[in-house]
């Protein structure tokens, strides 16, 4: 390959200017972000400075003041901070994208902790995103310096002048554009400050007025908090939302600056678990609402701040760069989440058990989607049980109290229990078995069936435990979880219950005839009718059939139906099992041969028992929530058909 000529690429100012000003920011209200965190930096420049030898004069109380001129259509930003000389300002002014921020930062790097803002040395220029003319008037702390006046209508072309400034400090003078008229109204200046600026730590007048709320809690030390502190940060922030269940407290400064306080709300259902809640700030400066690359995916829903100055946003600061600084981050605030789970558990369960309901979504997920977190958090991993189990005492470190079943401290409160426990303490009645429930009210019945015999059942009722229980079962392989309405336990059924001859011509059972009878009466050829007595001490209460799902089925269905966005369709195979030990069961077979007769002579029984076997499978249907709107029309007319029938034969 011949080299044909080699030189430098030329860029020229008029040309990036305009670029720079209409482009560098998505909204026209940063330009005031931008000239207060100057401002800010200014200010902490001078403290840095004060600590060394070059400055012995005392200083005054820092602060920040903005003014109006309506009818010069002016908005002026004014600083009492370090202010430049003429020949600062030709460096770090008229040099685009020159930053003085990080040549100061190495200067006086060991004159004390003062987070300098700016990076970039971009952020002067989004004035001229709305100003027509720019003004600066600026006294430098040095000694002997001179005032000086630098003006700019935009252009590239600049103009350098004595002022007759007097304070030190620096002053940026705005005339803003005709359709820039907004900036002009206090209510629209107060809006962004407290939007922007808020936790500045340097008072913001607007006028006499103190704007900004300047104390950043998450600044502070966890131990100089208190309760009260927490709470009323979070109402600050979020002042139409419930208390907050818990929080977390980030604090950290190698290898990365994170500090931010993150709150776990009380989950709505109507939540948007992939909109993210927290305020991202880089040195106590807003800047978006959208910090999904920082947070877990898992913890979205979760509220609050995050403050690093190591988050690398572009130049706009207004959007993050991804890159492995972050992902760090993101792993660090994970860790941290369930380091504070893991000392709630430990401490308090009381308020571990009252807050789970919510935090266990977040705990759930989080298990499901990273590794990590999961080994942090599998063994705080609690479920509501039926077993009733006395309270543990309290553990004192991590390693107490583990394998003991525990349960709220609160009279009457609900037991809770680790799988873990749940296993080791079944092991003889059903090892490595699982019952659990996902809708306690649809499938009372078969939570009461599983309790009456001794067999524990495990509430897996949330949102996410659909796909939960599947996570489970690739994590416990040897263990089979089984839901109450599912493949019914032996341990359920009454095998000692005598074949009793109803029809001695045909040797045929009462099991015999019930089935025949049920299956005669509902002729579905995807129904399985299965006749078996249930163990009950209480046959009146115990449910005379009940609907069993084929777990396979039922699961792929389920997940078909989440990954299309459908309510899940009621399984067209399924199972009805005829309870025969139940009183209405035997009843009904009895009302099948015929023993009832209408005054007229008329056998109504064949009639009103194939009314009655339809009356259980919908009853049975109804606990599974199996009907559509056709269905509970004709279960309704049908009730009505059976009752008049009932009547009427009593009344004969």
């Amino acid at each position: 390959m011949t080299t044909l000529e080699q030189g430098k690429i030329s860029i020229h100012t008029e040309n990036i200017f305009p670029i720079i000003k209409k482009w560098l920011y998505s909204d026209h209200e940063i330009f005031l972000r931008e000239l207060i965190s100057n401002g800010v930096d200014a200010i902490q420049k001078m403290r840095m400075v004060s600590m060394s030898d070059e400055f012995s004069g005392n200083l005054e109380e820092p602060e920040i003041v903005l003014a109006i001129d309506k009818d010069k259509k002016q908005i002026s930003i004014t600083d009492n901070g370090i202010g430049m000389t003429a020949d600062e300002v030709k460096k770090y002014i008229n040099q685009v994208a020159f930053s003085s921020a990080e040549e100061f930062v190495e200067k006086y790097k060991s004159a004390g902790d003062q987070a300098i803002i700016g990076h970039f040395g971009l952020g002067f220029y989004s004035s001229f995103m709305v100003a027509s003319q720019v003004e600066i008037e600026t006294l430098s702390y040095k000694e002997g310096a001179e005032a000086v006046h630098w003006s700019c209508d935009g252009s590239t072309e600049f103009q350098i002048d004595s002022s007759e400034k007097t304070e030190r400090g620096t002053t940026i003078r705005l005339t803003l554009q005709e359709e820039e008229a907004e900036y002009l109204e206090e209510a629209r200046v107060k809006q962004l400050i407290k939007t922007y600026c808020d936790f500045l730590p340097v008072p913001i007048k607007l006028g006499d007025e103190q704007i900004n709320q300047q104390k950043a809690p998450w600044k502070e030390s966890p131990s100089n908090l208190t309760k009260e502190d927490y709470l009323e940060f979070y109402k600050y922030l979020y002042p139409f939302e419930e208390e907050p269940l818990l929080w977390v407290h980030l604090n950290t400064d190698y290898p990365f600056i994170v500090n931010g306080i993150l709150y776990f709300p009380k989950l709505k259902p109507d939540i948007d678990v992939t909109k993210g809640q927290i305020k991202l700030f880089c040195n106590q400066v807003f800047v978006s609402d959208n910090c999904e690359e920082v947070i877990p995916q898992f913890l979205m829903p979760l509220r609050g701040v995050i403050d690093s100055s190591d988050i690398p946003l572009n130049v706009s600061r207004s959007f993050l760069q991804n890159d492995r600084t972050v992902r760090r981050i993101s792993d660090y605030i994970a860790k941290k989440v369930g380091d504070r789970l893991k000392e709630l558990y430990r401490d308090d369960r009381k308020q571990y058990i009252s807050s789970w309901q919510d935090v266990g979504t977040f705990v759930k997920f989080g298990a499901i989607n990273n590794d990590k977190f999961k080994q942090q958090v599998e063994d705080i991993l609690v479920y509501r049980t039926t077993a009733e189990l006395a309270p543990a005492a309290p553990a004192t470190s991590e390693s107490e109290g583990e394998d003991d079943a525990w349960k709220e401290e609160a009279s009457g409160g609900p037991s809770y229990t680790t799988l873990k426990e749940y296993l080791e303490r079944n092991k003889e009645r059903h090892e490595n078995r699982v019952y659990y429930c996902n809708d306690e009210a649809n499938q009372a019945t078969y939570v009461e069936l599983h309790k009456s015999q001794g067999l524990e059942v495990l509430f897996l009722d949330a949102f996410i435990d659909t796909h939960f229980t599947s996570f489970l079962e690739k994590e416990y392989t040897d263990v089979k979880f089984l839901r109450v309405d599912s493949e019914l336990d032996e341990t359920l059924i009454d095998k000692s219950t005598e074949a009793e001859i109803v029809d001695p011509t045909t040797n045929q059972t009462r099991t015999d005839t019930i089935k025949s009878l049920f299956e005669t009466c509902l002729e579905k050829p995807s129904l399985t009718i299965r006749t078996e007595a249930l163990k009950s001490t209480d046959q009146q209460s115990a449910p005379p059939a009940m609907v069993l799902l084929p777990e396979s089925a039922r699961r792929m269905q389920e997940m078909m139906a989440m990954m299309q966005q459908q309510n899940v369709q009621f399984p067209t195979e399924h199972t009805l099992l005829v309870n025969t030990a139940h009183p209405l069961i035997q009843n009904l077979a009895s009302l099948s041969q015929g023993s009832i007769v209408q005054a007229d002579g008329q056998s109504q029984s064949g009639e009103l028992a194939n009314d009655i076997c339809q009356h259980v499978y919908d009853l049975a249907l109804m606990a599974q929530r199996g009907f559509d709107a056709e269905g509970m029309k004709s279960f309704t007319e049908r009730s009505n058909k059976v009752l008049t029938r009932l009547t009427e034969l009593a009344a004969h």
